[in-house]
């Protein structure tokens, strides 16, 4: 469990738990478990995981990272899924064509559409991979969903007082990612009942994986 710990609660509360009970942690301990296991635990909650939804959502957002202005292209599905990430350093056709190639490698889902905002590059992108009649291009609140899929990322960067390298963001943001994808329940939009049914569905998936 501590490497969902290590995801949701801060470096500090990870370290004060266990001191609670007579066990001494360090940062360092926990920034090697992390990247240990984390890729792993992390494709095993990949393979787990159901079809996403055919609609899905494009987006990038700015980071520094190394003192060095970046790209995180992401996509997402209608529910909120995040379904790929790429950090990269350049914003054109190129770049995004690398997080298009990388989407339909991955996802076993033909796409029955595909929201971006006004970028030209994705548009490009999109026509060089066949997919340009799927297209939708910034309409009104058509991508908010990709967009509000950076809070989370957001706050994790604050948090670790922004990242060091591509390769270590890269390695985090996937596996942060796929554990968001199985906690993220969207618990404002169901009942309690229902809520109660979807946690121990996804402690089931997650006890599974780390197992």
């Amino acid at each position: 469990m501590w490497l969902y710990f290590r995801f949701t609660l801060s470096l500090r509360d990870v370290e004060e738990m266990p001191a609670q009970r007579g066990i001494e942690i360090s940062y360092e301990t926990i920034r090697c478990w992390t990247i240990k296991f984390g890729p792993k635990i992390a494709a095993n909650l990949r393979r787990r995981k159901q079809p996403p939804s055919p609609r899905w959502r494009l987006a990038e957002m700015v980071c520094t990272i190394g003192g060095e202005r970046m790209f995180l292209w992401r996509a997402v599905d209608d529910e909120g899924e995040v379904l790929e990430m790429v950090v990269q350093k350049r914003r054109d056709t190129g770049a995004a064509l690398r997080l298009l190639r990388r989407l339909l490698r991955n996802q076993h889902v033909e796409p029955e559409s595909i929201a971006t905002d006004g970028l030209k590059s994705y548009a490009s992108a999109l026509r060089e991979v066949g997919l340009d009649h799927r297209h939708r291009q910034g309409h009104l609140r058509e991508n908010n969903r990709a967009e509000n899929s950076h809070l989370p990322i957001r706050r994790r960067e604050r948090k670790m007082l922004n990242f060091k390298s591509q390769n270590s963001a890269q390695r985090f943001l996937e596996t942060h990612a796929a554990i968001y994808n199985v906690f993220n329940i969207q618990r404002h939009m169901i009942s309690r009942p229902t809520l109660r049914v979807f946690r121990a569905r996804s402690d089931s998936v997650w006890s599974k994986a780390v197992a």
